[in-house]
């Protein structure tokens, strides 16, 4: 193995990993799965699908194992009630999210700290105006309405992205609507949020920020403290990944 990645108490390291890769780095991948994470992989019905899936979990072991200094394959999760992953047979305050758009996977550790990560691709959706209504806040969709149209597909998928962060922060999961908190969107403005539940001071507890990480590419972060500093690896490749933790 590399040598243990360091990580500062109150920093968020953030991964950036183009998830594409030979069918050799794959099967590498595959055969540090576990045992469910196999079965999972096995049941996409496409193999685009299934070939995402098994990087983008190979290589969150592999950042992980890096971390707490345990073999990729020895890595061991449990589960909140709604899926959230979280490492589990070994003592660590390491905590960590990740999420995948298009062929571009976002991870981020932290310690001590419930965090949450979304990433999407920026893009055109025919039905971005009544998926706002329908999921945003009301003043989240006259915001998004009120912009320039040259502008509004940017502020749709920052708002979206934020939302999941927070919501993976918390894990609970679509258990959460959409539209019962408020987050800033508009290009230019504070990262924030405007309200959780309509309550402004619990807002004020949470930290909001964006992450860019590619062109055509909307990112946020959502973890319960006051601000952490961000820490960009280089936008790596799958195999690179490998390669730096020292796997073959």
């Amino acid at each position: 193995m590399h040598p243990p990645c360091v990580l500062p108490a109150r920093d968020i390291d953030v991964w950036a990993v183009q998830i594409s890769a030979l069918d050799v780095v794959i099967e590498h991948c595959f055969a540090t799965l576990s045992p469910d994470e196999r079965v999972r992989a096995d049941r996409y019905r496409f193999e685009d699908h299934r070939r995402s899936y098994i990087l983008s979990r190979g290589v969150l072991r592999t950042l992980l194992g890096c971390y707490v200094s345990v073999p990729a394959g020895k890595i061991r999760f449990s589960y909140g009630k709604r899926g959230k992953p979280h490492l589990f047979g070994v003592t660590t305050d390491i905590r960590f999210n990740s999420s995948h758009s298009a062929n571009v996977a976002l991870y981020a550790m932290t310690r001590h700290c419930d965090l949450g990560v979304d990433i999407e691709k920026i893009r055109q959706l025919e039905d971005m105006h009544r998926i706002a209504e329908c999921f945003f806040c009301p003043e989240e969709a006259r915001e998004l309405l009120d912009l320039p149209r040259a502008e509004q597909e940017s502020a749709f998928f920052n708002c979206w992205t934020r939302k999941e962060a927070y919501i993976k922060a918390v894990g609970n999961g679509l258990s959460m609507p959409l539209n019962r908190f408020r987050v800033t969107l508009k290009p230019g403005d504070p990262v924030e949020f405007v309200h959780l539940g309509n309550d402004r001071q619990g807002a004020r507890e949470w930290t909001l920020q964006s992450i860019a990480i590619a062109p055509g590419y909307a990112a946020a972060v959502a973890y319960h403290d006051s601000f952490r500093s961000l820490r960009f690896a280089p936008f790596m490749t799958a195999t690179e990944i490998l390669a730096l933790s020292g796997a073959r």
